[in-house]
């Protein structure tokens, strides 16, 4: 990743002059920026430079924004719940026949993690930071955006009628299953997305059959796969199983 004083990964792009653009700049708008071209390059591609670059300005124009690359990640985490809000404000709400069934809150939180794997899908190179990334800030500083995700989600479960301590058990599991689930299956990268043969087409044909007969065997559902349904489907077992669990306590 290139410092701020080495153009690194983006030597010889060429510069953008700066341009009337420079006075509708704002931190939303710098963020999307950011985010597109991560989207596009990667993560390792991002510095100040090459932001500026792309929205046609100097790079200490930026620094209004986000005062360095560190907030800059920051920010883009911040850009993805944004998304994730966005997306579910957008959304109607699910039908819900029965309150008293467990299907009504069940549908939202399908809903919040469906919305949460929609963006995470169309930001594939960003995930893994929006996965780690609030690892190192302590819970009250983190992003409104992300806070207001994590209170709906609370509110959601506070609905299905546990107490505090159970909501809380819940949530912690929920908030694991779908950021672990996604990492995983983000991490599956396709080894020839030409080939039709599944197991050519992740490479797996490479492996020994006589040390590797089960990843072997499975290749074809490790290929073709609904990611959204698998999502929901390990939510409702656990759901099932801890749920239970909290309200037995």
């Amino acid at each position: 990743m290139g410092s701020e004083g080495n153009p690194g990964p983006t030597a010889g792009r060429n510069e953008k002059p700066a341009s009337p653009d420079r006075a509708r700049l704002s931190r939303p708008r710098v963020l999307r920026a950011a985010v597109a071209l991560v989207d596009r390059e990667g993560l390792a591609a991002l510095t100040m430079r090459s932001l500026a670059s792309d929205l046609g300005v100097e790079p200490m124009a930026l620094y209004r924004y986000a005062a360095g690359k560190e907030a800059l990640l920051d920010g883009m985490v911040e850009a993805f719940y944004v998304e994730v809000n966005d997306s579910l404000d957008a959304e109607p709400e699910p039908v819900r026949p029965d309150p008293d069934s467990g299907v009504a809150w069940r549908a939202e939180v399908h809903r919040i993690a469906r919305a949460f794997h929609r963006v995470a899908d169309a930001h594939p190179e960003l995930f893994p930071l929006v996965a780690t990334r609030p690892l190192t800030v302590p819970l009250a500083r983190r992003s409104t955006p992300m806070l207001r995700l994590n209170e709906r989600l609370l509110t959601v479960l506070g609905q299905a009628g546990y107490d505090d301590h159970s909501t809380l058990r819940v949530y912690r599991a929920v908030v694991g299953w779908v950021l672990g689930y996604l990492l995983v299956d983000k991490r599956q990268v396709v080894d020839n997305p030409d080939e039709p043969e599944p197991l050519l087409r992740l490479g797996l044909h490479r492996l020994p059959a006589a040390e590797y007969p089960r990843l072997r065997a499975l290749a074809s559902l490790l290929a073709d796969h609904d990611p959204a349904e698998e999502l929901t489907a390990g939510l409702d077992v656990l759901l099932d199983r801890i749920g239970n669990d909290a309200i037995a306590d």
